[in-house]
Order: structure tokens, then C-alpha cells, then sequence
């Protein structure tokens, strides 16, 4: 994925949720006045939430908004945001940040986080005016270069002007609608990635002459394509089950969304359930492994690989945010074990555990697949218990390396999906073109199964035995 097209990918998804955002939860006023514009590519839209002093900690957030008396709806903004990605830009006539802010008087922490839409420019008499909101400067960033990350100041005059949208103090809940789009778009563009990379170390090792077999003991033969060689290929064949592992988990949560909107009525609470338990993995699986697939695109080209003649170590840092922005992979592990898996009494882990036990399936496949569920059940009941008797350290401590469990049990899920439907197409088109393909599907979920998904056990034993980090004091370090 170049650039340019991670850039349009970004500013698209942003533009769309703050949109949405703004037709779901917006007065009338502020529908008038923004959605249509934003919806027609005519003004952008960011979120603004990180500020200096807090990060992801929106707990801490200090923007506030004085109601303006004489204009019910608007306020006077006051702030500062950080991180913002496409913050300041000229290709569109306007941009529309979805700030968190408080309100004069509200509650601390996130119960007193209200939303308001704050445009650069402020409709004013049918032309755009200045709305005090600037630029206070450019985050130097080491991938990522096609959008800007920006410094932005809100009402260093007295004169920003910000739009409640919503019902005030629900800013949060309102903003994570968009927020959770944010994070399945940041899977897509990890799994982009990552894609970008295998097929560009899948074409010079084809194209790559070096070295002979190792059988052969004549050093004049000819050099072979280093796919010849049996390291390139786990390499390559690790590339591909994390590309194709992460992208058809990101298809599934849009077919979730889709029935979550459109399916059948009595069908979208389960949809729902399995979608929210699904986006902490589809947003963390493709950064996380996306990162180690993309590493391996930099192995497979050698020297080659670490130099910026070759594109795979410009995508290796552009891979790197991906684990960060919208919520660090750690902040997506706490929200799996501290909310998600434990909600409803396990609800959704139950749902998701009857997707595994539907699943065509070889007999050793579909034992492996209840065996690591099994495990992860049991695992999440013990750390649940933790958290109910009051030792939330020993229920969270590893929530990373439970979402990792977690994940690899949800992609070999995905993968004893495509292995089946390549077994039926290898029996079906067994002489066709379309052969190699299924094999290449089936070669994959094999490795996925025998590298991946044994490492379950040792991950859930890992959150329940390992305390060294939790009793390590910080003058140890």
C-alpha cells in the first residue's frame, strides 16, 4: 500500500465516521451545517481526543466549553489536541474536528466527556470566517508520510467556536461509534501493509537468483531463485498466513456489520456481540503480526531489504503505527479481557465458541480448534475470578498476552474456514489453473496450526502463572 493510497484510505474513514457521527447524534443545526458538505468530500474530518498531557488517558481531558448564551447548541472552546491525524491539510475547503471536551461544571473523568464538532473555518453568514483553531505544529513522524499529524490549538483568542453534538457528558460513548470503524479500518490498513510487503518479497525470491540446493554438490550449476530455498519458503509461507489470516478476519467483521444493519432482526444482538469481541483482534492481530510479516519482507530481501532503494522497509515503519494510533495494542487487550470477553457473563465468548464448533473442519483441525478454546475459556474464568475477588492486577497484568492467545485462536478459526473451501475447490478444479492456489491455501492453514495455534497453552499458562513483572518495583529497572 503506497502512501498516497494509506492517505486517502485515512482521510476517507475519518471523514465517513465523523459524518455519521454527526448524522446519528448532531441537532438539527449541526446536521444542516456539517453532514452534507463532509459527506460530499467538500470538508474532512479528524477526531480530536489525545492532548499532551493525557494520551490515551481521556479520563484526563481538559478541553473545556463554555455554553454561549445567546447561541443555545455552541460553545466557546478552549484546548489543546495532539496526534491529530489530518489535522491541517488544503485539499479540502474546511475541516471538521470531533473534539472531547467538558463542559463548565461537568464531572471528572470520562463521565463528564461531552463531543463537539469544531470546524477550522466557521460557517458565519453564508461564507466561512476564521474559527480560532490552529496548527501549533507538525509531528515528525518515521512512517505514515502521506497524512500529517498535527498540534492543534483551540481558542487561544477566545473565538473557537464548537457544536455540541450529542447529549452532553456522552461524548465518549458517542465517539467510540466512530472509534471502533477507526480500529477496523487501522486492521485493514495493517493487513494492507503487510500484503504490500509479501507479495513484493514473494516476487524477488522468485525473481532472485542465489545459491544451489543443497543436494547439489557441483559448484558450476546454476544459481536458483532463493524461493528455491526451504527458509524462504517458511518465511513466505509465515507472510501469507498472517496476510490472509488477518484479512479474512477483517471480512468477517464486515459481514457482521452487515447483518448487524440489515440482517435479519432477532440475528443482530448475537451479530453485535461478536462484532464488538472481534475489533480488539482485527484491529491488534494484522499490526502486531503485520509488523513480524513485514520484518520478514526486509529478511527475504537480505541487504537489499534494509536499504530504501527497495520498498519493504518504508512499509515495515508505516506497519509500526498501526499498533498504536486508535488505541494501543494494550489498551485493545485490556478492553478484550477487562470488558469484552466478560461481558453478559461470557455471552459473547459462548457465541463465538458455537462459530468454532460449526466450522467444516478436518478432525485434527477441528480438535485443535476446541482444545485452545477450551483453554482460553478456562483461562479467562480463572483471571475473571481474579478481577471479582478484587486483584484486578492479577486479572489484567497479561491481558496482552491473553489477546494474543485469543488472536491466534480466532485466526486458525479463520483458517480452518478457507482450508476447507480450498479442499473443495483442489477436489473440484484438481487439473485447473485455480489448483496451485487451493494448495497454497491448505499448505497455509497447515502452518498456522502446527506454528501458531500450539502456542496457546503456553500464553494462558503465562497469565496465570507469571508474576515478575507485576512484583518487579520500578527501582529495579
Amino acid at each position: 500500500m503506497s502512501a498516497a493510497n494509506g492517505a486517502a484510505m485515512a482521510y476517507a474513514g475519518l471523514t465517513a465516521g465523523a459524518a455519521h457521527l454527526v448524522e446519528a447524534f448532531g441537532s438539527e443545526e449541526v446536521r444542516a451545517t456539517f453532514h452534507e458538505p463532509m459527506v460530499a468530500g467538500r470538508w474532512s474530518g479528524t477526531m480530536a481526543l489525545t492532548e499532551p498531557h493525557a494520551g490515551s488517558s481521556l479520563a484526563d481531558v481538559r478541553t473545556t466549553a463554555t455554553p454561549m448564551p445567546s447561541e443555545p447548541g455552541r460553545y466557546l472552546v478552549r484546548g489543546n489536541k495532539v496526534f491529530i491525524s489530518g489535522g491541517d491539510q488544503d485539499f479540502t475547503e474546511n475541516i471538521v474536528h470531533l473534539a472531547l471536551g467538558r463542559i463548565d461544571g461537568a464531572p471528572a473523568g470520562i463521565k463528564g466527556i461531552s463531543l463537539f464538532a469544531v470546524p477550522r473555518l466557521r460557517p458565519q453568514d453564508g461564507r466561512l470566517v476564521d474559527n480560532d483553531c490552529s496548527s501549533a505544529g507538525v509531528f515528525h513522524k518515521m512512517g505514515w508520510r502521506g497524512i500529517p499529524s498535527i498540534a492543534l490549538n483551540f481558542g487561544e483568542r477566545g473565538e473557537c467556536v464548537g457544536w455540541l453534538v450529542g447529549a452532553p457528558h456522552q461524548g465518549l460513548s458517542h465517539m467510540f461509534q466512530m472509534m471502533n470503524e477507526a480500529r477496523l479500518m487501522v486492521g485493514m490498513n495493517g493487513v494492507a501493509t503487510a500484503s504490500a510487503a509479501y507479495h513484493e518479497s514473494l516476487e524477488y525470491a522468485r525473481t532472485r537468483p542465489q545459491g544451489r540446493p543443497l543436494a547439489s554438490r557441483d559448484p558450476r550449476s546454476p544459481q536458483v531463485p532463493i524461493v528455491e530455498h526451504a527458509d524462504v519458503r517458511r518465511m513466505l509461507l509465515k507472510q501469507k498466513a498472517i496476510v490472509e489470516g488477518g484479512l479474512c478476519l477483517l471480512a468477517e467483521c464486515a459481514r457482521l456489520a452487515d447483518f448487524l444493519r440489515h440482517g435479519p432482526e432477532e440475528d443482530r444482538e448475537r451479530c453485535r456481540m461478536l462484532l464488538d469481541l472481534l475489533t480488539p483482534v482485527a484491529k491488534s492481530f494484522p499490526a502486531e503480526s503485520g509488523f513480524t510479516s513485514n520484518a520478514l519482507a526486509v529478511q527475504v530481501h537480505g541487504g537489499y531489504g534494509y536499504t530504501a532503494e527497495y520498498l519493504p522497509e518504508a512499509w515495515l515503519r508505516d506497519q509500526k503505527l498501526n499498533s498504536i494510533h486508535e488505541g494501543t495494542t494494550g489498551i485493545q487487550s485490556l478492553d478484550l479481557l477487562g470488558r469484552k470477553v466478560v461481558a453478559g457473563g461470557g455471552e459473547a465468548l459462548r457465541a463465538l465458541a458455537a462459530q468454532f464448533t460449526a466450522v467444516e473442519a478436518t478432525a485434527e483441525e477441528r480438535t485443535a480448534l476446541s482444545n485452545a478454546l477450551e483453554r482460553i475459556g478456562a483461562t479467562t474464568l480463572q483471571l475473571a475470578q481474579r478481577g471479582m475477588a478484587g486483584d484486578r492486577d492479577g486479572m489484567l497484568a497479561h491481558s496482552a498476552d491473553y489477546l494474543e492467545a485469543f488472536s491466534v485462536a480466532v485466526v486458525a478459526w479463520q483458517w480452518a474456514r478457507m482450508a476447507a473451501a480450498a479442499r473443495r475447490g483442489l477436489e473440484r478444479d484438481r487439473a485447473s489453473a485455480s489448483a496451485d492456489f487451493y494448495r497454497g491455501k491448505i499448505a497455509a492453514a497447515r502452518w498456522f496450526f502446527a506454528n501458531e495455534l500450539v502456542r496457546v497453552p503456553a500464553l494462558c499458562e503465562i497469565c496465570l502463572t507469571d508474576t515478575s513483572f507485576v512484583e518487579a518495583r520500578p527501582d529495579w529497572f
